[in-house]
């Protein structure tokens, strides 16, 4: 169902408005190297948010960078979960979104952009435009999320800087705005020149008549043909600001987030079935967008992370929970600066809350004071590679049977039960997924697994006729499964296997999306 745009939203309090406004969500997205943690790290120094920021390129017990809190992230030194943190900078409060730059961690990236108002895209300067930077543009694109690139790495040889205006620009069909220009290049990179408001701000003393000056002062001159900020066209996804830097050193963080500040935009309007929710209506309305088991592993807690679509939360208040249509107290909701967190007494529209829970919640659930309303457009994806999962001690059976609905109502896999009564399949999207969750299986819940291949490598999720989707189910019972969800699935040996049961059973629809909350597309 569409959102029906006709329907006005409750009257606005001033004082929640105001709230509202000062709230700043962004996810923060790159190809993998381009420097997106450490971008973070810079982000929150700059805030005033941490003392001393993480090095990612240190060694072993060193490699402790605030938002990759997981062993296997500083065994590994790359992102494989969402980090949620929450700071207050220029009068404003900020919700980062690190999220994971490694393709196979890719759907825990996309449902994390149900969540937020705008996007960072982090540029390797050197490097241009990337596949997964491209990818993940195109699911912005389609959420039509407003995005402020950096191009990074500016203290290293890097292309041109009007090329990698040009590339932007058609690559990803935008229109370039840069918003600063930097002051010299490479081992000369001494800081940027802010273009929107007309002054320097640099790391380094660098004398008058510098020849660093003089060229910037040329590109500037020739970056006049570009097309100025328009505020609108940001805010509808269609002109990206462009600011230049190095988060290795420090340089152009700080236009980064003044920029948040000034031009970012507030909480918006978010889907439902029925109609969109706006920021500042009075009823408190949430979407649980991700869940995290085992953040603190001496009380094995599962805290499910909501992005608060409208109204203020307050801390006892009591929501609906609008999947199983009973009550749901928030005794302990929580802000989060990764591992750590805080207890929250008050939180409004835009802000990310982590709610304790023991398996109720899951991704794509809705909370309500009362409206009977489901947010639309979380989505699964089919996994790319199915695998049993081996389990050498048998008296651990029930454990390992818990522990893969834990990980799978989190989404680290997908878990597939065969309706023939085999054992249960595991679904991901690339191999470091499993890795993580080999590694997690045993150092979280004691269980040490391995994996075995299986004979599908497709899957489907069917829909279609109740009595048609019987007999089909029947007629396939060894290839049919059960999602987390108990949605059927179809797992087939080979592509040619599914077009050649899609071809035949024209009265059912196969799909390799699933939307939480929509109609499959």
């Amino acid at each position: 169902m569409t959102a029906d745009s006709t329907q006005t939203a409750p009257p606005l309090s001033e004082a929640l408005g105001q709230e509202v406004k000062r709230r700043r969500t962004f996810a923060i997205i790159s190809h993998p190297d381009a420097g997106k943690t450490t971008l973070t790290e810079r982000l929150l120094r700059a805030g005033g948010a941490i003392q001393m920021a993480g090095n990612v390129r240190a060694k072993g017990e060193r490699r402790r960078t605030r938002s990759d809190w997981m062993s296997i992230e500083r065994d590994r030194g790359i992102s494989v979960v969402t980090s949620v943190m929450t700071f207050e900078y220029g009068g404003c409060v900020f919700n980062l979104l690190d999220t994971p730059g490694h393709e196979d961690f890719s759907e825990d990236t996309y449902r994390t952009l149900t969540a937020v108002d705008c996007a960072v895209m982090v540029i390797d300067a050197a490097k241009g435009i990337e596949a997964r930077t491209r990818k993940l543009f195109e699911i912005c694109r389609l959420r039509d999320i407003p995005i402020i690139t950096f191009i990074n790495k500016m203290d290293r040889e890097a292309q041109d800087s009007f090329e990698l205006l040009d590339e932007i620009a058609e690559t990803l069909a935008l229109d370039v705005s840069p918003a600063t220009w930097p002051v010299g290049r490479a081992a000369t990179f001494a800081g940027t020149y802010d273009l929107r408001h007309g002054k320097l701000n640099l790391v380094q003393p660098v004398p008058e008549g510098d020849e660093r000056l003089a060229l910037m002062e040329e590109e500037v001159e020739l970056a006049g043909v570009l097309p100025a900020f328009n505020q609108e066209a940001f805010d509808q996804g269609t002109l990206t600001p462009v600011y230049f830097g190095s988060a290795m050193k420090e340089i152009g963080v700080t236009d980064l987030l003044d920029a948040l500040v000034e031009i970012g935009p507030a909480p918006r309007s978010q889907p439902t079935e029925t109609r969109p929710v706006q920021a500042a209506e009075e009823g408190l309305t949430a979407l649980v967008f991700k869940i995290q088991a085992n953040m603190d592993p001496n009380h094995r807690d599962r805290m499910a992370f909501a992005r608060i679509c409208s109204g203020k939360l307050a801390r006892g208040m009591r929501l609906r929970h609008i999947r199983s249509g009973k009550q749901f107290a928030l005794h302990t909701p929580q802000f989060f600066f990764a591992q750590n967190r805080q207890l929250v007494e008050e939180a409004y529209g835009g802000d990310v809350v982590g709610i304790p829970n023991h398996g109720t919640l899951r991704i794509g659930d809705t909370l309500t004071e009362g409206e009977e309303i489901r947010f639309t457009g979380v989505p699964h994806f089919a996994p790319e590679i199915l695998r049993r999962v081996r389990l050498d001690d048998a008296m651990k059976a029930k454990k390992l049977r818990n522990a893969l609905v834990e990980l799978a109502e989190e989404g680290v896999v997908q878990l597939f039960r065969p309706q023939d009564g085999a054992l249960p399949i595991v679904g991901v999207v690339g191999t470091l997924q499993l890795d993580v969750l080999q590694s997690r299986l045993k150092a979280e819940y004691g269980v040490p697994v391995g994996f075995e291949s299986t004979p599908f490598t497709v899957a489907r999720w069917v829909k279609g006729p109740q009595e048609a989707l019987e007999r089909f189910e029947a007629a396939n019972r060894s290839s049919m499964a059960d999602d987390l969800d108990g949605d059927p699935v179809l797992l087939a040996s080979s592509a040619f296997m599914m077009n050649r049961a899609m071809e035949t059973n024209p009265e059912l629809t196969f799909h390799d999306i699933k939307q939480i909350g929509m109609e499959q597309a």
